[in-house]
């Protein structure tokens, strides 16, 4: 009787036993089936917080890339994503630090629009600031052009004036002459009777040509070609030079003047042949040209 009373309590024990074992191998299972759900839901949450700061440093990047200039606090801005996805992607999932996180993302976010703001109106002023510029460029080309125009006027206003005021001759004679032992000169075609040359010239009346002191040049070439005299030089300011006999000087008062000058015989008595006498002003220009023949 004892023994079977015995039995029936061991039976009862190993039934509660057994009881208490499944029950709690159930709440194992259903404990890691809870917790492997929760890894997993943290696991995705955490995905998510990554995806949102990774599209808010696209969008950063895209707006530093549009912009004309470098924006520090863009870029700022950007770096500071960067180190929270670093936070995010190395910490250990958990809701308190998840959630933590979601605020920081709405404050970014909010942070962004502002920025963004900013750099739209940055970027308007600097549109408008370029319009201007490119305005003012414009009207600085349109002066330039018209400066360059004044320029090439007065150029060719002064030219013509330059070519205006220079002195022309209207007649120019050269005669071989003797003088007679009273001093009367008489005009001859002998080479041997000769004793000088008479160059005469009247310079044409110029109301815009400067009145004073001038000085013509006068160059004789004999038979051979030869500067007749000391054959003097003369320059002027663009390089250009002559060989000249003897230097004409007289005073211009814009009228018509009546110019003549002698050039002495060399040593000895002029050559037979052909004579050229040629006539420059004072800045070296060729006025006139006369030719003639002793005998």
């Amino acid at each position: 009787m004892t023994d079977t009373k015995s039995n029936n309590s061991l039976k009862v024990i190993a039934g509660l036993l057994g009881v208490i074992l499944l029950g709690t191998i159930i709440f194992a299972v259903t404990q890691y089936n809870e917790n492997k759900k929760n890894t997993a839901a943290l696991t995705q949450e955490k995905e998510l917080v990554v995806e949102d700061l990774n599209n808010l440093k696209s969008e950063y990047d895209k707006a530093i890339l549009e912009s004309n200039a470098t924006n520090e606090e863009l870029v700022a801005a950007r770096d500071n994503i960067a180190q929270y996805i670093d936070s995010v992607q190395s910490m250990k999932a958990d809701i308190a630090s998840l959630s933590r996180y979601r605020r920081q993302v709405s404050v970014l976010k909010a942070e962004r629009e502002e920025l963004l703001r900013q750099v739209d109106s940055l970027s308007q002023s600097n549109t408008m600031l370029a319009m201007q510029r490119d305005s003012t460029f414009v009207e600085l080309e349109k002066q330039t052009v018209f400066n360059d125009s004044l320029v090439v006027q007065n150029t060719q206003l002064a030219d013509a004036v330059e070519r205006g005021s220079a002195l022309n001759l209207t007649t120019q004679s050269v005669d071989a002459v003797k003088e007679r032992s009273s001093g009367k000169l008489v005009s001859t075609s002998r080479a041997k009777a000769t004793d000088k040359f008479r160059v005469c010239f009247t310079v044409a009346p110029n109301t815009i040509a400067q009145a004073g002191d001038r000085e013509f040049f006068i160059e004789v070439l004999d038979p051979q070609g030869n500067i007749l005299g000391e054959s003097l030089s003369k320059s002027n300011e663009s390089g250009s030079s002559i060989s000249y006999t003897k230097g004409t000087q007289f005073y211009y008062e814009n009228g018509a003047l009546d110019v003549c000058d002698y050039v002495n015989k060399p040593a000895g008595d002029f050559q037979k042949g052909n004579y050229m006498v040629n006539v420059y002003d004072d800045g070296l220009k060729l006025l006139g040209t006369s030719k003639f023949t002793l005998k």
